[in-house]
């Protein structure tokens, strides 16, 4: 009986996955993998609002592959020895597994295909998995081109062939294998989580969808980037860990609309930061700024990771940071600005809190930071234009709700005490 195995990287369905459906349409039998990698989940700098995602996502998973008839296979361990002795234990004919831009996924994916040769396993890629279009159909015209600016590469994109999406598959014979339990959060890890964290995984994330769908048809916001409209950008999280299909969402959103073509752009957005900035992390992680590596003061620094900056647009931000695991994009270029150029904090800094706590792409978040000193400091013009009637900072920043308007944003002028909200740690404000 020829036997494959599916393996699951950041492809946590059943809907719309080309490698499961192909693995299934290969094998007579098949094997859904997972491999919980200790070197990761071990590591000194856990991310515990991650983790917490992922043991949702993945028992989720599990949950829709019985339903199938199957059931998730999951082995702790060195990525490269897990999969090569399932392969072994059921003398695998081949592995099915998504395309991954980053450079240790590629690195990952040379070493597991050295393995499986020496037992004639073939390992299949495959591609627009991870992200709405094959990352091919996008490609510069030379291979030294420089990485284009977005608005170039949305038009490629839009011009890049679209799939049709999978369904999911109805009916599973998974052979007998040892399988670790899926694991839950306190087995992944110990970090902090955020009180308020999403459930992951792609039964939450498509019910979710659906609401989102159901929201577009609204009429947009007073301007874009208007932070009281989170709608469909709390997606991005089960986009980040494939509890979601990009592609699957691409083909279904109606780009004749205005609030179809921006949700459309912002997944073209994320395949470009996959494609560019994770691939190529020396264009995220270079700075233009000629004193990046700045002396710290760990009391400022507290006061923007605790939301207690006294300028309520960053406040709200990163309070809802940790609450939520989650901010808008817009609060994270303000949160960003503020710290570069307000600040004058190094960059890595706001890198790390962010990368600790956010639950969705590093590939955009590189972004946010490595053009966090062109963005505009002046962090009550934000406000004014982003939250206008203050509506998003009263729901994060309660102890100034009885502020009128646009008046919470600038506490100062009514005489708060510093005992309720702090003043403004610069000592300056633009009033």
């Amino acid at each position: 009986m020829a036997v494959t195995i599916a393996l699951f990287t950041r492809d946590l369905r059943v809907h719309d996955n080309p490698a499961l459906l192909a693995a299934v349409r290969e094998g007579a039998a098949v094997i859904p993998l997972y491999v919980v990698d200790d070197r990761i989940v071990g590591s000194a700098r856990p991310a515990g609002n991650k983790l917490r995602f992922l043991s949702a996502a993945l028992a989720e998973l599990d949950a829709e592959l019985r339903c199938a008839g199957g059931q998730l296979v999951v082995r702790h361990g060195d990525y490269v020895d897990a999969v090569d002795r399932v392969a072994a234990q059921v003398h695998a004919d081949s592995v099915h597994i998504a395309e991954d831009a980053t450079w240790s996924s590629r690195c990952r994916l040379r070493a597991l295909r050295e393995r499986l040769e020496r037992r004639s396993c073939l390992l299949h890629i495959h591609p627009a998995t991870l992200t709405a279009v094959d990352p091919a159909d996008c490609v510069q015209h030379r291979p030294d081109d420089e990485v284009p600016d977005f608005a170039t590469y949305f038009r490629r994109w839009l011009a890049a062939p679209k799939r049709r999406p999978l369904g999911k598959p109805t009916e599973l014979i998974v052979p007998r294998v040892d399988s670790d339990p899926v694991p839950r959060f306190d087995e992944l890890g110990d970090a902090l989580i955020s009180p308020q964290l999403a459930v992951g995984g792609e039964i939450t994330g498509r019910a979710l969808w659906r609401g989102c769908t159901a929201d577009r048809r609204q009429p947009r916001g007073r301007s874009n980037g208007d932070l009281t409209r989170e709608g469909c950008a709390r997606l991005s999280p089960y986009l980040y860990f494939g509890c979601l299909s990009a592609a699957e969402m691409a083909y279904h959103t109606d780009m004749a609309t205005t609030d179809g073509r921006a949700f459309v752009r912002q997944l073209a957005r994320r395949d470009f930061h996959l494609q560019f900035l994770v691939a190529r992390a020396d264009i995220a992680r270079s700075g233009d700024r000629p004193d990046e590596r700045q002396a710290q003061d760990p009391v400022v620094v507290g006061a923007w990771r605790d939301g207690r900056t006294g300028y309520p647009i960053v406040d709200a931000g990163m309070r809802q940071l940790a609450a939520q695991g989650w901010m808008p994009e817009r609060a994270r270029v303000i949160a960003a600005g503020f710290l570069t150029t307000t600040l004058r904090v190094d960059w890595r800094i706001g890198a790390e809190h962010f990368r600790r706590w956010l639950l969705d792409d590093a590939a955009s978040d590189r972004l946010t930071w490595q053009q966090a000193g062109r963005f505009d400091p002046a962090a009550v013009g934000s406000a004014e234009r982003y939250d206008p009637d203050g509506d998003y900072v009263r729901r994060w920043i309660p102890e100034l709700a009885s502020l009128p308007g646009s008046e919470i944003h600038r506490p100062w002028r009514h005489s708060v005490p510093t005992s309720v909200y702090p003043a403004p740690i610069t000592g300056t404000v633009n009033a």
